[in-house]
């Protein structure tokens, strides 16, 4: 590697060509970074006390065939730069050839020192050679064609923008504030340096890579130029046109992370650790296959999330996942349309997993039951179904869901779903849309409509409300105002205002003449009580279990999946700990024991050779009894535990019994609460309470 200052100009001088790899992203410099630039050229060109500006770097390498007479050079940093400057100097030339001057420099000088080689054939004219729409774009410029209507807009604009400002300046000015721009020039060697090592240290001052760009960057920039345009064109190519560019930009890195989800069964990673775990994940892996994996799941992906499923059964289901912004399911029914795809389970079976998994989600968020869990419940569900028998497993392993995991049964989800504050729940459009349009060809566009309020949400009620509500109507209305039986859907909300129920009911347009599904039955209605409210309600939650199905298996099937984790256990018992056999020290573990099995259902213990492990998903602490204390060793890292008291140690590279990094004893049932309150943290970490990105399910 050959790193030195130079001046810019120098940079594109002499026989030479700059090749954007086909795998780069596209010009994306905006006006903003332009006129950054302009203004920076403008300062240091009009005051002769500036020598130079600093305006990055220019890291390339040797294309692996190059001719003798014009050197071709691939470019790892610096392509938005040295486009956008050609762009200028391009500029530049044009208001010299129209002025028919060559002060401070001649059209011809800014040629041929900067845009063409004179001697180049076909496309080794050119001194810089973009990718895709950018590359024909530029070449046109350069020829002095106008652009295509496929032209890059970019290129275009920012174009015309230097066209714009040239027009009115001081030439001199410009000229000698171009001659004062440096970059770091970093001229690699190949087959020594590193590129993507190199690329991923420079500290850029242009537009922030994504972790997608650094992915494709690091699987393509290695390879010879030929096969990194063969599987970009094959592979990369058709991902970015699945995704589509506002979609690419916004969604790619967050499939990233799905994919890796899926492969690694790492459920925690982080969009910011994409790139780091994409490395590790591919090492020793061959590149095409790798790249075929991605383009397969970025279909699933797109499918789903992105709106682009032509199956209209298929469209239908994923639609009301996005809507119901259930993400966190995707790593699961990425892997479940891998198998759909592949034909392991039948479109019906496929549907229908797709609306248990909107169920549970719903249902969840109704019960209020935590969402923390449910990144890992989806990341390892598949690992769980048994795919001979695809749908059945599917609802097995719902239903024998842990507590903190469950899926809220249908009288737990009556019941939450007739008292929820219904109205300010973040997902009312697509509940609404639900009732409205379950089991219904025709299909009502809910968003051509408004939520209104039966019972009127002001608090100073009419006397004829207040007549109708009873005596005790502000406790009435305070109860049920935002309740499922209280709210409905309608194209009157201003005509209705505060009218009692009867105008309401009567009125043109009223409830006896709308053709919802949610409003029939209240045309029917003489008055609007207590009553009237908790009987809609009611009835509306038992179509809502209709909507949302729980999943149901008979016992004689469903012990077929039960956890067989008793029966594989080992034949250790508490008798084969003599510390416990008596005294204080088993007085201790008793308590112990009791006070950490009630903290969930899903806890259970192993009694093992050397300790006791008491388990949810796994070990989440290890008691070793000893002659006076029990020590316990607490499944997670000791950087992530909170102990004010300092009471644990750090045993992360000590050899110990037991699983974990943090080791606590206890020693006297006075420490016991203190101590349950560090157990609990562990236990929490392994249910999935602490994830520290929040889900959007």
């Amino acid at each position: 590697m050959k790193a030195q200052d130079l001046q810019f100009i120098q940079l594109l001088q002499g026989a030479k060509q700059f090749i954007i790899p086909i795998f780069q992203r596209t010009y994306s410099w905006e006006i903003g970074h332009c006129e950054q630039l302009w203004n920076d050229i403008l300062r240091v060109g009009g005051h002769a006390q500036l020598n130079s500006h600093f305006i990055g770097s220019a890291v390339y390498i040797p294309e692996q065939e190059t001719s003798a007479a014009i050197s071709r050079w691939l470019v790892i940093d610096g392509q938005q730069r040295i486009t956008t400057l050609t762009l200028l100097l391009l500029a530049l030339k044009r208001r010299l050839e129209k002025e028919d001057r060559d002060t401070p420099v001649s059209a011809a000088e800014i040629e041929d020192y900067f845009l063409l080689n004179r001697h180049g054939k076909g496309e080794q004219r050119y001194k810089l050679l973009l990718t895709k729409t950018d590359k024909d774009t530029l070449v046109a410029l350069l020829d002095g064609k106008p652009a295509q209507d496929k032209s890059s807009h970019r290129i275009k604009e920012n174009f015309e923008f230097f066209t714009g400002k040239i027009a009115e300046a001081d030439l001199d000015v410009v000229y000698a504030g171009i001659g004062k721009l440096m970059i770091v020039d970093v001229r690699l060697q190949q087959g020594i340096d590193n590129p993507q090592m190199i690329f991923e240290s420079m500290n850029s001052t242009g537009k922030a890579l994504t972790q997608a760009d650094l992915i494709r960057n690091y699987v393509l920039m290695g390879l010879p130029h030929e096969q990194q345009t063969r599987l970009y064109e094959d592979y990369w190519r058709p991902m970015e046109l699945l995704f589509g560019v506002e979609h690419y930009n916004k969604h790619f890195d967050e499939f990233m992370r799905f994919f890796l989800v899926i492969h690694t069964g790492n459920h925690r990673i982080r969009k910011d650790d994409v790139y780091s775990e994409f490395k590790i994940h591919s090492r020793g892996r061959d590149d095409e296959p790798l790249l075929a994996a991605l383009l397969e799941f970025a279909r699933y992906y797109c499918r789903m999330a992105l709106g682009s499923e032509k199956d209209s059964e298929l469209a239908s289901a994923f639609h009301d996942i996005r809507e119901l912004r259930a993400d966190v399911c995707y790593p699961m029914l990425m892997e479940v349309y891998h198998d759909y795809t592949h034909q392991q389970l039948d479109k019906h079976a496929f549907v229908s997993t797709l609306q248990l998994v909107e169920s549970y989600v719903f249902r969840r968020a109704i019960c209020d039951v935590p969402t923390n869990s449910l990144r890992q419940t989806f990341a390892t569900f598949c690992r769980k179904l048994d795919k001979s028998q695809y749908l059945e497993s599917v609802k097995a392993a719902f239903i024998l869901l842990p507590s903190y995991r469950r899926f809220p049964g249908d009288d737990e989800f009556r019941r939450q779903l007739q008292i929820r504050n219904l109205y300010k729940f973040n997902r009312r459009s697509y509940w609404l849309r639900r009732f409205e349009n379950f089991d219904r060809k025709e299909r009502v566009m809910v968003q051509d409509y408004t939520i209104e309020h039966i019972m009127p949400q002001n608090p100073n009620l009419s006397a004829a409300w207040q007549r109708s509500l009873g005596a005790d109507w502000a406790r009435v209305q305070e109860q049920y105002l935002h309740s499922l039986g209280n709210l409905t859907l309608t194209g009157y909300n201003s005509e209705y205002s505060d009218y009692s129920f009867a105008e309401k009911r009567d009125m043109k347009g009223g409830f006896k003449q709308s053709p919802l599904k949610l409003n029939q039955g209240l045309g029917d209605c003489t008055d609007w009580n207590e009553q009237e409210i908790k009987r809609r309600g009611a009835r509306l939650s038992e179509h809502a279990v209709d909507i949302w199905k729980a999943p149901a298996l008979d016992d004689a099937v469903l012990d077929k999946y039960r956890d067989k984790r008793n029966e594989s256990a080992t034949a250790y018992t508490i008798g084969d700990h003599p510390n416990l056999a008596s005294g204080p020290v088993r007085e201790l573990f008793d308590h112990f024991r009791s006070q950490v099995l009630a903290l969930d259902e899903c806890v259970y213990e192993e009694f093992l050779k050397l300790y006791v492990a008491f388990k949810a998903e796994t070990n989440f602490v290890d008691v070793v009894p000893q002659a006076k204390r029990l020590r316990l060793s607490l499944n997670m890292a000791f950087s992530d535990i909170d102990d004010p008291r300092k009471l644990c140690v750090d045993v992360t590279d000590l050899g110990h019994w037991g699983n974990g990094c943090v080791e606590v004893g206890l020693e006297s049932e006075a420490d016991l609460p203190y101590v349950m309150g560090l157990v609990r943290q562990a236990l929490e970490r392994q249910l999935g309470e602490d994830d520290r990105e929040t889900e959007n399910a």
